[in-house]
């Protein structure tokens, strides 16, 4: 990564988990009976086929970590467990009402938040609630995030039982100093120890969380907290920048000032560090910011070109409904995207009135979803074509001028119906997509949205 490419290309961009980005969608033409519409006709089209993916947002943290961006309520009172399953599984009855037969679930991800933060008996009761209404579909992927300091044996253990197989766990940094600073005090045995416990109950894919950038990391962090994870050889993993967006509301990312966090030239140190050993220790690089072992199935999915990326991130499975439960939870019917309320109380409010808690979305035109299929070729393999006449649309000469420029860097090749993104050109994949975010060339930003691209 050059100093001149990096001083280039380093602007804010999206991360596209979904094109369009949230900040573009139309809500204007966006309405409840939309969504309802094309919810159901996703379900027909691909229930029996391939089944559905759900995703589950449990909210609650017990402290705040300052690196976080998500959505979460924090709280030692573990009494809001039970109301809160209880909505989810409301929720989810009034979904299954809509849809008028029984969904086949793929894919299960519960995410937060801290999913760990609920009991195993109620994580338990959460998912044999789901199933009252379901079937799993025969090849069926179930995972959730772990946190090392509160996953306990019994978590594991009962979430196997129900089927659970894929486990991603949050390390961030090993130093102790970075630890204090985003609020995340976990020591290393903490880890290894959760680890040892999901690989011994026979859990298939266990994944580690490591983010680069973070405030007053240096290269021998990032060393050291690689050297580490080496010694327990995740089956996955998800090597992130640092995504600073300290001016989303609710965001924690007020513990350390700007100086403290590595930019430019030091930032793309500890990436390069990173990434040279994680694929000298048996890594291969699998999309953007992920790495995998060629045992794991994010890695035979990208080389079978199966690959797929939605708003829980990478997946080795694909299915055309994703339905998302819980407060700011997203669904995805890949016609159209739909948001549940961010506030909790208004997420109970709502769904006391028996009504799905949808407070946005976007229906995608047909230009929307040719431009979508580009970017996801592009996130999970690198690669994307127009030769097939569907995915031609009346931009690509003014895109393809643009990629030239790219080209010139070597970030990428361009034939007369494909672009390839070169070795050179991975860091720099979320820049590529851009050149083909027609919303984005229209409408440039007028305040602060998105994190830096490198």
């Amino acid at each position: 990564m050059k100093n001149s490419l990096l001083q280039k290309y380093n602007v804010p961009g999206p991360r596209y988990t979904s094109y369009p980005t949230v900040p573009y969608w139309n809500e204007s033409d966006f309405s409840y009976q939309n969504w309802i519409d094309s919810l159901k006709m996703t379900f027909v089209e691909s229930n029996l086929r391939e089944g559905i993916s759900l995703y589950i947002h449990l909210p609650f943290c017990e402290s705040m970590c300052t690196f976080c961006g998500c959505n979460k309520r924090i709280t030692t009172n573990h009494s809001v467990e039970n109301p809160y399953i209880a909505a989810v599984l409301k929720e989810w009855v009034l979904y299954c009402r809509i849809l008028g037969e029984k969904p086949q679930i793929k894919e299960i991800h519960l995410g937060g938040g801290t999913p760990t933060f609920f009991s195993p008996k109620n994580l338990e009761d959460l998912i044999n609630g789901i199933f009252c209404y379901a079937t799993k579909a025969k090849d069926y992927e179930f995972s959730f995030e772990g946190h090392p300091n509160n996953t306990t044996h019994e978590h594991l253990k009962k979430l196997y039982d129900l089927g659970f197989r894929r486990v991603s766990f949050g390390v961030q940094d090993y130093s102790e100093k970075v630890q204090k600073a985003i609020h995340r005090q976990q020591p290393f045995h903490n880890v290894a120890k959760v680890t040892f416990w999901a690989r011994e109950i026979g859990y298939t894919s266990i994944g580690h969380d490591i983010i680069f950038g973070l405030p007053f990391q240096q290269i021998e962090d990032v060393i050291d907290t690689i050297e580490k994870t080496k010694s327990l050889q995740p089956d996955r993993l998800a090597f992130y920048s640092y995504a600073h967006v300290p001016w989303i509301k609710g965001n924690g990312q007020r513990g350390f000032n700007d100086e403290n966090i590595p930019k430019d030239e030091n930032k793309k140190i500890l990436y390069q560090t990173g990434k040279e050993l994680l694929l000298e220790n048996g890594y291969h690089e699998v999309g953007m910011d992920h790495f995998a072992l060629e045992t794991d199935s994010l890695f035979d999915a990208f080389k079978k070109h199966q690959l797929h990326r939605n708003f829980m991130g990478y997946s080795s499975s694909k299915t055309q409904l994703m339905i998302g439960l819980g407060v700011s939870s997203i669904s995805d019917s890949w016609y159209s995207f739909a948001q549940n309320e961010k506030n909790l109380e208004d997420y109970y409010q709502i769904l006391e009135w028996d009504k799905l808690p949808i407070f946005r979305g976007h229906l995608l035109t047909d230009e929307d979803l040719v431009i979508r299929r580009h970017i996801l070729n592009i996130m999970c393999q690198f690669e994307t074509s127009w030769e097939n006449k569907q995915n031609y649309f009346e931009e690509l000469p003014e895109v393809l001028i643009q990629l030239k420029e790219m080209e010139k860097d070597d970030l990428l090749l361009i034939d007369e119906s494909s672009i390839q993104v070169t070795e050179n050109g991975k860091p720099y994949v979320r820049n590529i997509c851009m050149a083909f975010d027609l919303h984005l060339k229209r409408k440039a930003p007028e305040t602060e949205l998105f994190s830096m691209t490198i």
